[in-house]
């Protein structure tokens, strides 16, 4: 769908509509983001991909909660020197924003495979921050703002198109956290990435998930993303991008009074299916237009007026 009003600039990329598809949903091929952009999607984001291919954890890797999702993929990919095959192809396949989700366990690793994905045609990256640092092993890189800063630098240094950070709930203060993305030269932050969680089969006794811990996405995340984006708004001048259980419309009209310019949307496509696109930008074009906005930037932060 495409209408002046859903226009949105997220930070240097046209995208139709404030729609983006999220990282790790159908981002492991060119076909299948050629999927979501057919299904409406402004912009999409790949799987992450690190410097080498990496297995994952074992299965099961994904359990139904009551509202949601609990995931322990373990960041399987096949490297970002085959997966530049699927970018180029992305690039050939359709003309929407491409996003490449990227990830490392040093500041050089996220900075090398950031030159490769925009070597081969990637519009912007975003930084997935929540894996262990080599340094630090067993803390999220995006845990530490010392560390956040280092790897955000590094990787600004190294290329020319935008830099998007999206940012771990599992923190403290994530508005200090967005703070020294920001500080760093991130471009947009994306707020946010899966909540911790875990889930017990009482017949076994027994952790269900290959790694016992993964992380919850879906509705169940909704209020815990759409504060992050709230604060975080009150607090930085960059886009931000919600992510977080956005399943309809309202989610996402909620999303943007809060401060985010666009929405990602992940888990309400195994719910819905890549219809929820087109049914959500049809959504916030209508609710545009009962309240007599010409523009979807005109009520991204509304929620803050005095």
């Amino acid at each position: 769908m495409k209408t002046d009003s859903l226009a949105v600039d997220l930070s240097g990329l046209s995208l139709a509509n404030p729609t983006m598809l999220a990282s790790g949903i159908l981002g492991y091929t060119a076909e299948t983001l050629k999927s979501i952009v057919e299904a409406g999607a402004g912009a999409v984001v790949t799987k992450s991909v690190g410097l080498k291919p990496r297995k994952g954890y074992p299965n099961p890797t994904v359990v139904q909660a009551s509202c949601g999702l609990i995931n322990a993929m373990g960041l399987a990919n096949p490297g970002i020197d085959k997966f530049v095959h699927e970018i180029r192809g992305a690039k050939v396949a359709f003309d929407v924003p491409l996003v490449v989700s990227v990830y490392g366990y040093s500041e050089s690793e996220y900075a090398s495979v950031s030159r490769k994905a925009v070597a081969a045609g990637a519009d912007a990256v975003e930084l997935n921050l929540s894996c262990p640092h080599v340094k630090e092993t067993g803390s999220e890189i995006g845990q530490d703002a010392e560390i956040l800063e280092q790897v955000v630098k590094k990787v600004k240094s190294s290329v020319q198109k935008p830099v998007f950070v999206k940012l771990t709930p599992n923190v403290t203060s994530i508005t200090d956290i967005a703070e020294a993305a920001v500080d760093a030269g991130a471009d947009a932050l994306t707020l946010t990435n899966t909540v911790k969680a875990i889930a017990i089969d009482a017949a076994t006794a027994l952790p269900i998930l290959g790694n016992k811990v993964g992380g919850l996405s879906g509705p169940a995340i909704k209020p815990i993303a759409l504060r992050c984006v709230y604060d975080v708004y009150e607090r930085v001048k960059v886009p931000i991008i919600g992510c977080g259980g956005v399943t309809d419309w309202r989610d996402a009209v909620e999303f943007l009074l809060a401060g985010a310019s666009v929405v990602q949307i992940g888990s309400a496509i195994a719910l819905k299916g890549p219809r929820v696109f087109k049914a959500i930008a049809h959504g916030i074009q209508e609710y545009l237009a009962n309240k007599g906005f010409d523009g979807v930037e005109k009520i991204v932060g509304l929620a803050h007026r005095k």
